[in-house]
């Protein structure tokens, strides 16, 4: 049988169909907006996900046997606020994981109910990007909207439900709304309570892997799928992402270059982050992970490339950096272009170039912003650390292993030997393993990720880089703690 993934990211939906041995057979994207209607405002329209799944699924068919279709799944931005009416009608845009709009809510819950408290049940403190200060917010500023509540649901849920007329959730996603108990995998009545919301409110929540029944008549007619494929539940993009290069073993990490990035450590129990810098979710294969998350990462560059130096060409920007200025450059850059979460938790932060003179570049500046995403994700590595992790490799996914520059920047700052799989699309292979595991193509996530990844190159760190980096890291470090308060007097 043959098995589609589905990707729904924040600029564009990626489908990708495989056999049952993961070998690509199509793919194709379709792009949709995101709006800002204020500052650190970020919203979709659900409608836009729909057109796009729907068109892209029925090109995709156009030259495949329905019959061969055995299973769809799904991978999806994570955190996003999306509500139904009683006629299962979506009331308002989508609220998105990278909206700051939360801020005061975050406040309230992390020093209201307390962090320790809020750990407890639900294994997490308080993000302006979860889904449980949006509905607080929603309370106070859209009354109107938040009393019409009949399901919330989370973007790639969404497109599940239009597909299979199931308001399903999986526990990977579920567990970045700061309204599950990831440690007993269920819905926390403490938060839902708080948010005034009660369970049937919320959708029914599966194992990633698992279906939840099968492409309706209406989606069929649509979109030339047979009635007959099972649809599965899927799981969130960086859990996705990390069983489509892997990351299903005890200890097994991957690195998410992506419009955000993210540090990935899998476990079979349950880990608890004292911090709460750290997130501590449920993975797809049934046992657990410990995350941490930076708001701009691939997305840093795009800005860069696009907006400022208005080019589209980032791989001539690339080649005019010599390998010999890594390291040396004098130029710093704080990837916080949409505040941070780990491990700041600051949706006041911004982004901010330092050190520049009269000599400095256009390559240097280029540079820092490579450096600085990758400084981040140090960031969250020695919080994971701290919390008993180990880490001494890592496979990479997202849009930004494209360059070879920032793999070999990556793989120095954090000591690292990191693995770029042969299909580079993450976390649309991960939902087609799971559509194979839910159709019982294989026996479990940890078989077929085994039988199905591999493995395109490595990129080994150099000792030298890696002492020079450490150097430079050490001034990254003091920036934020400088520049905190002034964020706030910013606002």
């Amino acid at each position: 049988m043959n098995y589609i993934g589905v990707d729904l990211g924040t600029s564009a939906l990626k489908l990708l169909l495989v056999d049952e041995h993961g070998g690509k057979i199509k793919e194709l994207s379709r792009e949709y907006p995101i709006y800002f209607p204020h500052s650190g405002w970020s919203e979709q329209n659900p409608k836009d996900w729909l057109d796009a799944v729907i068109s892209g699924l029925k090109e995709m068919l156009e030259d495949q046997d329905p019959a061969t279709i055995g299973a769809i799944s799904f991978a999806g931005q994570m955190h996003g606020l999306v509500i139904l009416d009683d006629k299962d009608q979506v009331i308002r845009p989508a609220i998105l994981w990278n909206d700051g709009r939360c801020e005061d809510e975050c406040q309230r819950l992390n020093e209201g109910l307390g962090l320790d408290a809020l750990i407890d049940n639900t294994g997490n403190i308080a993000f302006a990007g979860f889904t449980a200060p949006k509905l607080l917010w929603l309370r106070e500023h859209e009354r109107e909207n938040y009393d019409r509540i009949s399901k919330v649901m989370l973007p790639k849920d969404y497109l599940v439900y239009t597909l299979s007329g199931v308001h399903a959730t999986d526990v990977s996603d579920a567990s970045g709304m700061l309204l599950f108990d990831v440690k007993n995998r269920k819905w926390s009545e403490t938060m839902l309570e708080i948010v005034g919301l009660k369970e049937e409110q919320m959708a029914k929540v599966y194992e990633s892997y698992q279906s939840v029944g099968y492409v309706k008549k209406t989606i069929s007619d649509m979109t030339g799928l047979s009635t007959s494929t099972k649809v599965v539940v899927g799981a969130g993009d960086n859990a996705a992402a990390a069983v489509g290069t892997g990351v299903v073993r005890e200890g097994d990490m991957n690195l998410s270059l992506g419009t955000s990035g993210t540090l990935f450590i899998a476990s079979d129990n349950y880990l608890r982050d004292s911090s709460g810098a750290m997130h501590s979710f449920c993975h797809a294969n049934g046992k657990n992970h410990l995350m941490g998350c930076i708001l701009s990462a691939a997305s840093c560059n795009k800005w860069w490339m696009d907006k400022i130096l208005e080019t589209s060409d980032y791989g001539a920007e690339q080649a005019r950096i010599a390998d010999e200025h890594l390291a040396d450059n004098k130029v710093f850059f704080l990837p916080y272009l949409m505040g941070e979460r780990t491990p700041h938790n600051d949706t006041d932060a911004r982004a901010a170039f330092l050190g520049m003179s009269m000599d400095t570049t256009r390559e240097e500046m280029t540079l820092a912003v490579l450096e600085g995403v990758a400084f981040a994700l140090r960031d969250c590595l020695e919080l994971a650390k701290k919390d008993g992790a180990s880490p001494t490799s890592s496979m990479i996914s997202g849009g930004g292993v494209k360059s070879e520059l920032w793999l070999k920047i990556v793989a120095n700052v954090l000591h690292m030997k990191l693995t770029v799989p042969e299909i580079s699309e993450g976390p649309s292979l991960g939902a087609a393993i799971l559509a194979a595991v839910g159709n019982k193509e294989y026996r479990s996530v940890e078989e077929a990720a085994k039988k199905i990844v591999g493995v395109s190159r490595t990129i080994e760190p150099d000792p030298e880089l890696e002492a020079k980096y450490d150097e430079k890291y050490k001034v990254y470090k003091a920036i934020y703690p400088a520049l905190k308060d002034l964020y706030k007097s910013m606002k």
